[in-house]
Protein backbone atom coordinates (compact mmCIF):
# COMPACT_ATOMS: atom_id res chain seq x y z
CA UNK A 1 0.00 0.00 0.00
CA UNK A 2 2.80 2.42 0.81
CA UNK A 3 4.36 1.70 -2.52
CA UNK A 4 1.09 2.44 -4.34
CA UNK A 5 0.56 5.71 -2.42
CA UNK A 6 4.07 6.86 -3.22
CA UNK A 7 3.53 6.13 -6.92
CA UNK A 8 0.24 8.10 -6.98
CA UNK A 9 1.82 11.09 -5.24
CA UNK A 10 4.72 11.13 -7.68
CA UNK A 11 2.31 11.03 -10.59
CA UNK A 12 0.30 13.95 -9.22
CA UNK A 13 3.44 16.04 -8.75
CA UNK A 14 4.48 15.33 -12.33
CA UNK A 15 1.05 16.38 -13.67
CA UNK A 16 1.09 19.59 -11.66
CA UNK A 17 4.56 20.46 -12.97
CA UNK A 18 3.46 19.90 -16.56
CA UNK A 19 0.38 22.13 -16.05
CA UNK A 20 2.51 24.92 -14.56
CA UNK A 21 4.86 24.88 -17.55
CA UNK A 22 1.93 25.01 -19.99
CA UNK A 23 0.36 27.99 -18.15
CA UNK A 24 3.64 29.91 -18.23
CA UNK A 25 3.95 29.31 -21.97
CA UNK A 26 0.40 30.55 -22.51
CA UNK A 27 1.17 33.72 -20.51
CA UNK A 28 4.22 34.44 -22.64
CA UNK A 29 2.22 33.93 -25.80
CA UNK A 30 -0.59 36.17 -24.62
CA UNK A 31 1.91 38.96 -23.89
CA UNK A 32 3.24 38.68 -27.41
CA UNK A 33 5.14 41.33 -29.36
CA UNK A 34 3.03 44.21 -27.93
CA UNK A 35 4.41 43.62 -24.44
CA UNK A 36 7.89 43.23 -25.88
CA UNK A 37 7.57 46.64 -27.58
CA UNK A 38 6.39 48.24 -24.36
CA UNK A 39 9.30 46.73 -22.50
CA UNK A 40 11.83 47.90 -25.10
CA UNK A 41 10.28 51.37 -25.22
CA UNK A 42 10.61 51.59 -21.47
CA UNK A 43 14.23 50.53 -21.64
CA UNK A 44 14.97 53.06 -24.38
CA UNK A 45 13.43 55.86 -22.32
CA UNK A 46 15.91 55.19 -19.51
CA UNK A 47 19.53 56.19 -19.19
CA UNK A 48 22.23 53.56 -18.38
CA UNK A 49 21.35 53.82 -14.69
CA UNK A 50 17.71 53.04 -15.49
CA UNK A 51 16.46 56.59 -14.81
CA UNK A 52 13.97 58.31 -17.20
CA UNK A 53 15.66 60.71 -19.65
CA UNK A 54 14.51 64.36 -19.68
CA UNK A 55 12.45 65.43 -22.74
CA UNK A 56 14.51 66.82 -25.63
CA UNK A 57 14.72 70.62 -25.51
CA UNK A 58 13.51 72.50 -28.59
CA UNK A 59 15.94 74.72 -30.49
CA UNK A 60 15.75 78.24 -29.04
CA UNK A 61 15.87 81.13 -31.49
CA UNK A 62 15.65 84.80 -30.50
CA UNK A 63 14.15 87.45 -32.75
CA UNK A 64 15.58 90.82 -31.72
CA UNK A 65 13.81 93.77 -33.33
CA UNK A 66 13.94 97.54 -32.90
CA UNK A 67 10.54 98.03 -31.27
CA UNK A 68 6.91 96.95 -31.34
CA UNK A 69 5.61 100.52 -31.41
CA UNK A 70 5.94 100.36 -35.21
CA UNK A 71 3.30 98.04 -36.74
CA UNK A 72 5.89 96.90 -39.29
CA UNK A 73 7.65 94.90 -36.59
CA UNK A 74 4.36 93.53 -35.30
CA UNK A 75 3.89 91.98 -38.75
CA UNK A 76 7.48 90.74 -38.71
CA UNK A 77 6.83 88.91 -35.45
CA UNK A 78 3.71 87.30 -36.92
CA UNK A 79 5.77 85.78 -39.70
CA UNK A 80 8.39 84.58 -37.23
CA UNK A 81 5.67 82.99 -35.07
CA UNK A 82 4.42 81.05 -38.09
CA UNK A 83 7.94 79.75 -38.62
CA UNK A 84 8.10 78.79 -34.95
CA UNK A 85 5.07 76.53 -35.43
CA UNK A 86 6.12 75.14 -38.80
CA UNK A 87 9.68 74.36 -37.73
CA UNK A 88 8.95 73.27 -34.14
CA UNK A 89 11.35 75.68 -32.45
CA UNK A 90 11.02 77.94 -29.43
CA UNK A 91 10.93 81.60 -30.45
CA UNK A 92 11.92 84.31 -27.98
CA UNK A 93 11.04 87.85 -29.09
CA UNK A 94 12.93 90.83 -27.67
CA UNK A 95 12.74 94.50 -28.66
CA UNK A 96 13.91 97.89 -27.60
CA UNK A 97 11.53 100.52 -26.28
CA UNK A 98 12.08 102.73 -29.34
CA UNK A 99 13.63 102.42 -32.78
CA UNK A 100 16.58 104.43 -31.49
CA UNK A 101 17.17 102.17 -28.44
CA UNK A 102 20.54 100.88 -29.65
CA UNK A 103 22.04 100.40 -26.18
CA UNK A 104 19.00 98.38 -25.18
CA UNK A 105 19.45 96.08 -28.17
CA UNK A 106 23.10 95.59 -27.25
CA UNK A 107 22.11 94.63 -23.70
CA UNK A 108 19.51 92.18 -25.07
CA UNK A 109 22.11 90.47 -27.25
CA UNK A 110 24.52 90.14 -24.33
CA UNK A 111 21.77 88.71 -22.12
CA UNK A 112 20.76 86.16 -24.75
CA UNK A 113 24.40 85.15 -25.20
CA UNK A 114 24.71 84.43 -21.47
CA UNK A 115 21.50 82.39 -21.66
CA UNK A 116 23.15 80.20 -24.32
CA UNK A 117 20.53 80.88 -26.97
CA UNK A 118 21.01 78.78 -30.11
CA UNK A 119 20.55 81.57 -32.66
CA UNK A 120 19.77 85.29 -32.89
CA UNK A 121 17.80 86.82 -35.76
CA UNK A 122 18.63 90.52 -35.54
CA UNK A 123 16.92 93.54 -37.08
CA UNK A 124 19.50 96.08 -35.90
CA UNK A 125 18.63 99.61 -34.87
CA UNK A 126 22.15 100.66 -35.86
CA UNK A 127 24.32 99.18 -38.61
CA UNK A 128 27.65 99.43 -36.74
CA UNK A 129 27.21 99.71 -32.97
CA UNK A 130 25.72 96.22 -32.50
CA UNK A 131 28.58 94.44 -34.26
CA UNK A 132 30.85 93.97 -31.19
CA UNK A 133 28.02 92.35 -29.21
CA UNK A 134 27.13 90.10 -32.14
CA UNK A 135 30.79 89.13 -32.52
CA UNK A 136 30.90 88.05 -28.87
CA UNK A 137 27.71 86.05 -29.35
CA UNK A 138 29.18 84.29 -32.37
CA UNK A 139 32.30 83.53 -30.37
CA UNK A 140 30.10 81.67 -27.88
CA UNK A 141 28.62 79.53 -30.64
CA UNK A 142 25.43 81.52 -31.29
CA UNK A 143 24.30 81.54 -34.93
CA UNK A 144 23.46 85.01 -36.30
CA UNK A 145 21.02 86.02 -39.05
CA UNK A 146 20.68 89.69 -40.10
CA UNK A 147 17.26 90.86 -41.32
CA UNK A 148 15.63 94.17 -42.31
CA UNK A 149 18.50 96.65 -41.81
CA UNK A 150 21.89 95.51 -43.06
CA UNK A 151 24.89 95.50 -40.76
CA UNK A 152 27.70 97.68 -42.10
CA UNK A 153 29.63 95.43 -44.47
CA UNK A 154 33.10 96.81 -43.75
CA UNK A 155 32.67 96.77 -39.97
CA UNK A 156 31.21 93.26 -40.17
CA UNK A 157 34.15 92.08 -42.30
CA UNK A 158 36.68 93.44 -39.81
CA UNK A 159 34.82 91.69 -36.99
CA UNK A 160 34.85 88.38 -38.86
CA UNK A 161 31.10 88.47 -39.46
CA UNK A 162 31.04 88.89 -43.22
CA UNK A 163 29.42 85.47 -43.65
CA UNK A 164 26.26 86.35 -41.69
CA UNK A 165 23.20 85.78 -43.95
CA UNK A 166 21.21 88.92 -44.79
CA UNK A 167 17.46 88.93 -45.50
CA UNK A 168 15.65 92.11 -46.45
CA UNK A 169 14.40 94.05 -49.47
CA UNK A 170 16.07 96.28 -52.03
CA UNK A 171 15.49 99.49 -50.09
CA UNK A 172 16.98 101.61 -52.85
CA UNK A 173 14.58 100.23 -55.44
CA UNK A 174 11.57 100.44 -53.12
CA UNK A 175 12.20 104.11 -52.31
CA UNK A 176 12.82 104.86 -55.97
CA UNK A 177 9.46 103.35 -56.95
CA UNK A 178 7.55 105.24 -54.25
CA UNK A 179 9.20 108.60 -54.96
CA UNK A 180 8.96 108.07 -58.72
CA UNK A 181 5.21 107.61 -58.45
CA UNK A 182 4.72 111.10 -56.98
CA UNK A 183 7.50 112.84 -58.93
CA UNK A 184 5.95 111.61 -62.15
CA UNK A 185 2.86 113.69 -61.38
CA UNK A 186 4.82 116.97 -61.29
CA UNK A 187 4.78 118.95 -64.54
CA UNK A 188 5.82 122.41 -63.33
CA UNK A 189 8.66 123.73 -61.12
CA UNK A 190 8.11 122.35 -57.61
CA UNK A 191 10.15 121.99 -54.45
CA UNK A 192 10.56 118.58 -52.79
CA UNK A 193 11.62 117.27 -49.39
CA UNK A 194 12.81 113.93 -47.99
CA UNK A 195 12.15 112.79 -44.42
CA UNK A 196 14.74 110.10 -43.71
CA UNK A 197 15.16 107.51 -40.98
CA UNK A 198 18.07 106.99 -38.60
CA UNK A 199 21.05 108.26 -40.55
CA UNK A 200 23.39 105.53 -39.31
CA UNK A 201 21.03 102.78 -40.53
CA UNK A 202 21.80 101.20 -43.88
CA UNK A 203 18.16 100.94 -44.93
CA UNK A 204 17.64 104.65 -44.25
CA UNK A 205 20.68 105.51 -46.35
CA UNK A 206 19.50 103.36 -49.26
CA UNK A 207 15.98 104.76 -49.18
CA UNK A 208 17.27 108.32 -49.24
CA UNK A 209 19.45 107.48 -52.23
CA UNK A 210 16.55 105.90 -54.09
CA UNK A 211 14.24 108.85 -53.47
CA UNK A 212 16.92 111.36 -54.53
CA UNK A 213 17.42 109.49 -57.78
CA UNK A 214 13.69 109.55 -58.57
CA UNK A 215 13.35 113.25 -57.75
CA UNK A 216 16.42 114.23 -59.77
CA UNK A 217 15.08 112.48 -62.84
CA UNK A 218 12.32 115.10 -63.03
CA UNK A 219 13.81 118.47 -64.11
CA UNK A 220 10.82 120.26 -62.60
CA UNK A 221 11.69 119.07 -59.09
CA UNK A 222 14.31 120.60 -56.82
CA UNK A 223 15.09 118.98 -53.47
CA UNK A 224 15.28 121.77 -50.86
CA UNK A 225 15.24 119.78 -47.60
CA UNK A 226 16.52 116.41 -46.38
CA UNK A 227 15.85 115.94 -42.67
CA UNK A 228 15.68 112.98 -40.29
CA UNK A 229 12.74 112.10 -38.06
CA UNK A 230 14.31 108.83 -36.83
CA UNK A 231 11.42 106.71 -38.12
CA UNK A 232 9.00 108.34 -35.60
CA UNK A 233 5.55 109.81 -36.22
CA UNK A 234 5.84 112.58 -33.61
CA UNK A 235 9.28 113.68 -34.80
CA UNK A 236 8.04 113.74 -38.39
CA UNK A 237 5.20 116.03 -37.36
CA UNK A 238 7.70 118.47 -35.83
CA UNK A 239 10.15 118.23 -38.74
CA UNK A 240 7.32 118.89 -41.20
CA UNK A 241 6.53 122.10 -39.35
CA UNK A 242 10.14 123.22 -39.61
CA UNK A 243 10.66 122.49 -43.29
CA UNK A 244 7.33 123.95 -44.42
CA UNK A 245 8.02 127.14 -42.49
CA UNK A 246 11.37 127.40 -44.24
CA UNK A 247 10.11 126.20 -47.63
CA UNK A 248 6.37 126.87 -47.97
CA UNK A 249 6.42 126.02 -51.69
CA UNK A 250 7.20 122.34 -51.13
CA UNK A 251 4.77 120.25 -53.14
CA UNK A 252 6.23 116.73 -52.78
CA UNK A 253 7.47 114.83 -49.72
CA UNK A 254 8.98 111.36 -49.61
CA UNK A 255 9.03 109.74 -46.16
CA UNK A 256 11.29 106.75 -45.56
CA UNK A 257 8.59 104.93 -43.62
CA UNK A 258 4.83 105.14 -43.20
CA UNK A 259 4.97 106.23 -39.57
CA UNK A 260 6.79 109.41 -40.58
CA UNK A 261 4.39 109.84 -43.49
CA UNK A 262 1.49 109.82 -41.02
CA UNK A 263 3.22 112.55 -39.01
CA UNK A 264 3.63 114.70 -42.12
CA UNK A 265 0.01 114.10 -43.16
CA UNK A 266 -1.18 115.15 -39.71
CA UNK A 267 0.71 118.43 -40.02
CA UNK A 268 -0.62 119.10 -43.54
CA UNK A 269 -4.19 118.43 -42.42
CA UNK A 270 -3.86 120.90 -39.57
CA UNK A 271 -2.55 123.53 -41.98
CA UNK A 272 -5.21 122.60 -44.57
CA UNK A 273 -2.55 121.92 -47.19
CA UNK A 274 -4.13 119.62 -49.75
CA UNK A 275 -1.70 120.44 -52.54
CA UNK A 276 1.24 118.34 -51.27
CA UNK A 277 1.93 114.85 -52.62
CA UNK A 278 3.20 112.48 -49.90
CA UNK A 279 4.82 109.08 -50.48
CA UNK A 280 5.81 106.52 -47.85
CA UNK A 281 7.33 103.10 -47.33
CA UNK A 282 6.11 99.97 -45.43
CA UNK A 283 2.43 99.53 -46.44
CA UNK A 284 1.17 99.57 -42.87
CA UNK A 285 -2.50 98.85 -42.33
CA UNK A 286 -2.64 102.20 -40.54
CA UNK A 287 -2.15 104.11 -43.81
CA UNK A 288 -4.92 102.40 -45.79
CA UNK A 289 -7.46 105.17 -45.12
CA UNK A 290 -4.90 107.81 -46.11
CA UNK A 291 -4.22 105.94 -49.35
CA UNK A 292 -7.92 105.69 -50.18
CA UNK A 293 -8.40 109.41 -49.47
CA UNK A 294 -5.38 110.44 -51.53
CA UNK A 295 -3.59 111.94 -48.54
CA UNK A 296 -0.85 109.35 -49.10
CA UNK A 297 -0.20 108.73 -52.77
CA UNK A 298 2.06 105.69 -52.57
CA UNK A 299 3.80 103.29 -50.23
CA UNK A 300 5.95 100.17 -50.53
CA UNK A 301 5.02 96.72 -49.30
CA UNK A 302 8.23 95.09 -48.11
CA UNK A 303 6.44 92.02 -46.73
CA UNK A 304 7.57 92.20 -43.11
CA UNK A 305 6.01 88.84 -42.22
CA UNK A 306 7.93 87.14 -45.02
CA UNK A 307 11.17 88.61 -43.70
CA UNK A 308 10.40 87.38 -40.18
CA UNK A 309 9.60 83.87 -41.39
CA UNK A 310 12.68 83.71 -43.62
CA UNK A 311 14.92 84.86 -40.77
CA UNK A 312 13.85 82.03 -38.49
CA UNK A 313 14.05 79.55 -41.36
CA UNK A 314 17.64 80.63 -42.10
CA UNK A 315 18.61 80.26 -38.43
CA UNK A 316 17.26 76.72 -38.34
CA UNK A 317 19.13 75.84 -41.53
CA UNK A 318 22.38 77.22 -40.11
CA UNK A 319 21.96 75.13 -36.97
CA UNK A 320 21.39 72.07 -39.15
CA UNK A 321 24.60 72.92 -41.04
CA UNK A 322 22.71 73.47 -44.27
CA UNK A 323 23.68 76.02 -46.89
CA UNK A 324 22.05 79.45 -46.52
CA UNK A 325 22.31 82.16 -49.22
CA UNK A 326 24.52 85.10 -48.30
CA UNK A 327 21.73 87.47 -49.31
CA UNK A 328 18.00 87.01 -49.79
CA UNK A 329 15.94 89.92 -51.11
CA UNK A 330 12.18 89.83 -50.66
CA UNK A 331 10.20 91.47 -53.47
CA UNK A 332 8.98 95.05 -52.99
CA UNK A 333 5.60 96.12 -54.31
CA UNK A 334 4.33 99.62 -55.05
CA UNK A 335 0.95 100.19 -53.40
CA UNK A 336 -1.39 103.07 -54.30
CA UNK A 337 -5.03 103.83 -53.58
CA UNK A 338 -6.00 101.91 -56.73
CA UNK A 339 -4.65 98.70 -55.19
CA UNK A 340 -7.03 98.80 -52.23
Amino acid sequence: MKKIAFTVAASLLTILAILAVMEACNDDQSAGPHQDRLYMAGRQAQDPQGQPSPPAQRTRIALVMKTLTNPFFVEMEKGARRAEQDLNVELIVKTGAKETSVDQQIAIIEELTEQKIDAIVIAPADSTRLIPALRRARGKGVMIVNIDNRLDREHARKAGLSDIPFISVDNYRGAYLSAKHVSGQIARPTEAAIIEGIREADNAVERKKGALKAFRENPNLSVVAVETANWKIDEAYKVAGQIFRNHPRIGVVFCSNDMMALGVIEYLEEKKRRDVLVAGFDNLSEVRDALRAGKLRATIDQQAAVQGYAGVRAAVDLLRKQDVPAETLVDVRLITGKDL
